[in-house]
C-alpha cells in the first residue's frame, strides 16, 4: 500500500494507526457512508473532513459522524469564528492537497485549526479519510486529538 502525506505524518509523529482499505465506487457519493458500508464498520465511529472558512481567509477542518451533518454556528463558535461557511471546493483540495472524499486531517499541504464533534471521543478507536478515497485510518481518539491540538465541541447536527 502506497504511503500518502497522511500516513508519512502519523508515521514522523509516531501515533499509532491502522490502515483499512475497500474498493471505492467512483458512483459513490458520500464518501464517508460508504466507507463504513464496505468495511463493515459503524458509522459513528467514521468521521468525515470538511473544510470550512470564516468567510475571509481563515479556513480550518471540521470532522463530523458521516450520518450527520455540520452545524455551521456550531463550528463557528467552537473555532471562535463570528461565522463559518463550507469551504470552497478548489480551496479545500488546494490547503490540504487531498482530493474531495479523500479529505484527511493529517498531512495536509497547509497546517489549519481543527474541530472536532465531542462524539468522535466517545468510541475506542475511529476512521477518518487516509489521503485518498477507498483508504481509511482507525486511530485512537485521543491520539487523534493530541496531534492535531484539535478543539472538541458539539458541531455535528441530525
Amino acid at each position: 500500500m502506497a504511503a500518502t502525506p497522511a500516513t508519512t505524518f502519523l508515521k514522523a509523529k509516531k501515533i499509532a494507526f491502522e490502515l483499512l482499505e475497500y474498493a471505492h465506487d467512483p458512483r459513490a457519493e458520500a464518501y464517508g457512508l460508504e466507507a463504513a458500508e464496505k468495511l463493515g464498520l459503524d458509522p459513528a465511529s467514521v468521521f468525515k473532513t470538511l473544510v470550512v472558512c470564516d468567510g475571509g481567509k481563515a479556513h480550518a477542518l471540521a470532522l463530523v459522524p458521516v450520518a450527520r451533518k455540520l452545524g455551521l454556528p456550531l463550528v463557528a463558535r467552537a473555532l471562535g469564528w463570528k461565522r463559518a461557511e463550507m469551504g470552497d471546493k478548489a480551496d479545500a483540495q488546494r490547503l490540504t492537497g487531498y482530493v474531495l472524499g479523500g479529505i484527511s486531517p493529517f498531512g495536509t499541504k497547509r497546517p489549519l485549526p481543527v474541530a472536532v464533534d465531542e462524539m468522535l471521543l466517545t468510541p475506542e478507536k475511529v476512521h477518518v479519510s487516509g489521503g485518498r478515497r477507498g483508504l481509511e485510518i482507525r486511530i485512537a481518539p485521543t491520539d487523534l486529538v493530541a496531534v492535531l491540538a484539535a478543539v472538541a465541541a458539539p458541531i455535528a447536527v441530525d
